[in-house]
């Protein structure tokens, strides 16, 4: 059995909720919850869109790190706290994958760890 590969990115609930940003097992590379917080703080706020490609974009750093690419992407999540960004949520999704088209999954939720943030991602990717 190959032993899971843990990726961390230095995010700051890591090491306080004990979780990995990414974790490769075998041909799966599982990116955790990514928000639109970098450096410490929360970025776009009230702009739902923007913080979906924020989010993104550091879900799609943690697959850089693991050896994969938004090609290898097989399934996303977002989560998102108002109904009313679900369209933003949505442009921002097809714009970065709208030529790789993964399954996914969009649910509201009742909030997020900051209440400044909109919306938080998951990305699966595979590599076979």
């Amino acid at each position: 059995m190959i032993p899971a590969t843990r990726i961390a990115s230095g995010g700051p609930w890591e090491d306080r909720y004990g979780y990995s940003r990414a974790v490769i097992a075998g041909p799966h590379v599982l990116v955790s919850g990514c928000t639109a917080v970098v450096g410490g703080e929360v970025q776009h706020v009230g702009d739902a869109y923007n913080q979906t490609i924020t989010a993104f974009g550091v879900a799609l750093d943690a697959l850089v790190k693991a050896g994969a690419s938004l090609d290898d992407v097989v399934r996303t999540r977002m989560y998102v706290v108002d109904k009313a960004d679900f369209d933003a949520a949505g442009d921002a999704h097809g714009h970065l994958f709208g030529e790789v088209r993964p399954a996914c999954t969009s649910v509201q939720v009742a909030g997020l760890v900051d209440p400044r943030m909109l919306v938080e991602v998951e990305v699966e990717a595979y590599r076979p």
